[in-house]
């Protein structure tokens, strides 16, 4: 049986995400100097990815 063609991630792994994972937040906030070792990882600052 073959796979419907909507349901291929084959176009989507290329695609911009709008939301970060907390990790990933974390390394951003550190390359803008907006992060101190020691702070919490819980309530951060909204965050865009980059381009």
């Amino acid at each position: 049986m073959s796979q419907h063609r909507s349901l291929r991630a084959s176009g989507k792994l290329g695609a911009k995400r709008n939301v970060l994972k907390r990790f990933e937040r974390v390394e951003l906030l550190k390359k803008r100097g907006q992060w101190k070792t020691g702070d919490k990882v819980t309530g951060l600052v909204k965050t865009k990815p980059e381009a």
